[in-house]
Order: C-alpha cells, then structure tokens, then sequence
C-alpha cells in the first residue's frame, strides 16, 4: 500500500513534449473549438423560447457519448462534440436573446470578446510556465463541486448574489481553463484533441456566461 502511494505521488505532472507535437495538438484543438463555438452561434439563432431544459438534457447525453466513445472511434466523438456545441447554443439561446433584450447586443457581443482574450491569454500563461496541471485539474474540480453545492443551497436561502457567484465561476473556470492548456503543452496526457476541444470549450462557455453576467449587471446599475 505504501509503494503504490510513493508510486502515485512520484508520478511525473508535468510533461516536456516536443514542442512540434504540442503545436499540431493544439491546432487541432482550437480549429475544433473554434468550429463547435461558429456551429454554438448558429445553435443560439435558432433556438426557441423552450429550449433551454431539452438542450441541457442533449448536452449532459453528448457529453457522456463522447466520453464512451472518444478512444474507440475518434471520428463520431468529432460528430457527437459538433452535436453538442449546437445544443449549448440550444440550451443557452434563451438566455442570450433576453439580455440582448434587455441590455442590448453590445453586452453580449463585448461579453464574447472578452472571454476570447482571456482564453489567449489564459493560454498563453500556461505555455510560458511549468505548470502542474494535475494538481490545477484537482483543485478546480474539488472548487467547482462545492460551488454547485452552493449554488443549490443558495436558491433556497439566498445567501449568494448572482454577481458573487459568477465571479466565483470566472475564477475557478479561469483556474481549470489554465489547467486544460497546460495539459495540451504536455502533449494531452492521453486524451484525444476532441476530449481537450471539449474541455476547452465547456471552459469558455462557463466563463462567458460569467462574464456576461457580470457585464449586464454593471450596465443595469
């Protein structure tokens, strides 16, 4: 039991790749990502009022069919990602068209931008540092499970704003997020560029909303 500790914890994090291997890796991903993100934005165009709850329910689906199917058959966990990017444009449409509604497009638009330089330079850190990204990967996660918990909790005792909760959100996706690029620079850890695409992607997501959120807060003040 103590050798498998001593195996687990000398277990190398941090992974120099070939620097030409982690170029095309993360080409490959952000060209997916970039692709799932114009098919999301085509998603939120045609989604109907109703389409929130059906859309979650698709994306968790995909997100589950992807994970099964990802090692086995790379080329339908491509098709399963690009289905899941335009059901989260399902599932958040609504969403979007009502602050567009009630703050305007330029909020959104802003919003996406931002999030877009963020994510660059999120990169960008994790490219130019040796960074742990299990140990990111782990505190992230830990984080963001106990931020559900009090999401939950605090619709029935309301003790958090939605602002404090979306900066809250922003910084543990902004967390994970540097996690996910580093895991690239080390050459994936194994994972296929659809399982980073969508780990990338879901980050964005979050981190978006996030940020719209707080945008259109300081606008209705």
């Amino acid at each position: 039991m103590t050798e498998n500790r001593l195996d687990l914890n000398s277990y190398p994090t941090i992974i120099d790749a070939p620097r030409e291997q982690t170029a095309s890796l993360l080409s490959k991903v952000l060209g997916i990502t970039s692709l799932g993100f114009l098919i999301t934005a085509a998603g939120v165009a045609t989604a109907p009022e109703w389409s929130t709850f059906p859309g979650m329910i698709l994306v968790l689906g995909l997100v589950f069919a992807i994970t099964f199917v990802r090692k086995a058959n790379p080329t339908v966990a491509l098709g399963l990602f690009l289905a899941l990017t335009y059901f989260m444009g399902w599932e958040i449409g609504p969403l979007i068209h009502r602050y567009v509604r009630t703050v305007g497009p330029a909020i959104v638009f802003n919003a996406a931008a931002t999030t877009g330089l963020g994510m660059a330079a999120m990169g960008s850190v994790a490219y130019l540092f040796q960074i742990n990204y299990r140990r990111i990967a782990g505190i992230g996660m830990a984080a963001l499970l106990l931020l559900i918990i009090a999401g939950i909790a605090s619709m029935f005792f309301h003790f958090m704003s939605p602002d404090t909760y979306s900066w809250l959100t922003l910084g543990i996706f902004t967390l994970l997020t540097v996690g996910d690029f580093a895991r690239i620079r080390a050459g994936g850890d194994g994972q296929s560029a659809v399982s980073l695409s969508l780990s990338i992607y879901l980050d964005a997501i979050n981190i978006f909303l996030a940020v719209l959120q707080l945008m259109s807060g300081r606008r209705r003040n």
